[in-house]
């Protein structure tokens, strides 16, 4: 079994960026959660994905803010645009100087340049890290990886400081697979010069890892951002366990 714990980065400000199905929001609203629950400090996540329409942790403001996060998105008819919206509350929370902020940055290149606008608030105070999911076709070679992570850096304007290897296969996630895609995050590091930070993996497939396989820390994911289909599913069982009660998931 692996001694799971919470990956800490020193930064205050915390980045996530990674091509569509890598799974950077799970990661970005986990990490969010986990900061909260275990460090003095304000937090907050800002949400800059303007790719994807399901997952994005905007999605899971209600479960994060009852954990202490602040959840920075556009708001009212905005909240679900594709569009590079720009709070002007959004450079001011990344330019003070107190607090944990997470940034959750959306797609690949084209979703970093909604970064490039902001790229002179960061300074030198900034974790800007690429999450690798060796299970989706652009990085699941060192080859591909590399070049996500070049167009990521032209487009935002910032340069990565490191990786997260997050393969998974949602609910077919096996110890294996996770291994698999720490193999590759450790070969793209060895070619970009980028240490790998931590390992994310969901339940089961985070504690059964060897930690003579694993050589970074372990950080448990809790599943929190479901397509529509699959929050009708988990309403439907939570009905039937609860004897007709529905109990809707924010």
């Amino acid at each position: 079994m692996n001694q799971v714990t919470f990956p800490v980065l020193d930064k205050r400000v915390i980045i996530f960026a990674g091509a569509y199905g890598s799974g950077k929001t799970e990661v970005a609203v986990n990490y969010a959660a986990g900061l909260a629950a275990t460090c003095s400090e304000p937090v907050s996540i800002i949400d800059l994905d303007v790719i994807n329409p399901y997952f994005r942790s905007r999605e899971a403001a209600l479960s994060l803010e009852a954990q202490g996060v602040r959840v920075i998105s556009p708001h009212g008819e905005m909240c679900h645009a594709d569009l590079p919206i720009i709070l002007p509350e959004i450079r001011g929370e990344i330019e003070r100087s107190e607090g944990k902020v997470v940034l959750d940055v959306g797609g690949d290149n084209v979703g970093a340049r909604v970064l490039s606008s902001l790229a002179d608030s960061f300074g030198r105070g900034y974790e800007f890290l690429i999450v690798l999911n060796a299970r989706r076709p652009f990085t699941s070679t060192v080859t591909g990886s590399l070049k996500m992570i070049h167009d990521i850096e032209i487009s935002s304007r910032l340069k990565f400081t490191g990786i997260i290897s997050n393969t998974h296969l949602i609910d077919e996630t096996t110890t294996e697979t996770v291994e698999e895609g720490y193999r590759l995050a450790c070969a793209v590091s060895t070619e970009a010069g980028l240490p790998v930070k931590f390992v994310s993996a969901v339940g089961e497939a985070a504690k059964r890892l060897d930690p003579e396989t694993i050589g970074v820390p372990v950080f448990t994911l809790k599943r929190q951002l479901l397509k529509p289909w699959e929050e009708k599913d988990r309403a439907a069982r939570s009905s039937k366990n609860k004897g007709g009660l529905v109990l809707c998931r924010v």
